[in-house]
């Protein structure tokens, strides 16, 4: 699959290998793992980061694979799922710094174009979204998403 908006191909990289059985080396019960999990997203952790903390610092290789359900389903289950999809408040806080950038530096060309391909993913992932995970007449704005990052 190509890429969105570069003239390159998709990039070939390792998978993780396909494994269906728990590992039996992990340290932690299950109920620990869910705790865990509750806790992170009670700080304000995203998916990804609490991932990455469970396989850094709890040696937990994949929850997917010890629990059978992601980390998006144990926080769906325990009422902890955040408002917004974090790929999509990660996108806004990306095209914030942009706009902040371009407040200062105003003949930033690459800039510009690069703030227009990070706003077109916003308005293609608010679509994606919309009515599922966001409200249906959810619109993105600058101005307001602003105020959403902060």
């Amino acid at each position: 699959m190509a890429r969105m908006h570069s003239k390159k191909k998709g990039a070939s990289k390792s998978h993780k290998p396909i494994k269906n059985s728990a590992v039996v080396w992990v340290p932690i019960q299950k109920e620990e793992i869910e705790n865990i999990i509750a806790v992170l997203a009670k700080e304000g952790k995203n998916e990804s980061e609490i991932g990455l903390i469970l396989r850094d610092q709890h040696a937990v290789p994949s929850s997917k694979m010890i629990l059978g359900k992601t980390i998006s389903q144990i926080l769906k289950e325990k009422g902890l799922t955040p408002k917004y999809p974090s790929d999509l408040v990660d996108l806004i806080k990306k095209a914030v710094k942009m706009r902040k950038h371009l407040a200062e530096n105003k003949k930033d060309k690459l800039n510009i174009k690069k703030l227009r391909d990070v706003e077109s993913k916003i308005k293609r992932l608010v679509k994606y979204y919309r009515g599922k995970k966001l409200p249906s007449n959810w619109k993105y704005d600058p101005e307001q998403a602003a105020l959403l990052v902060k």
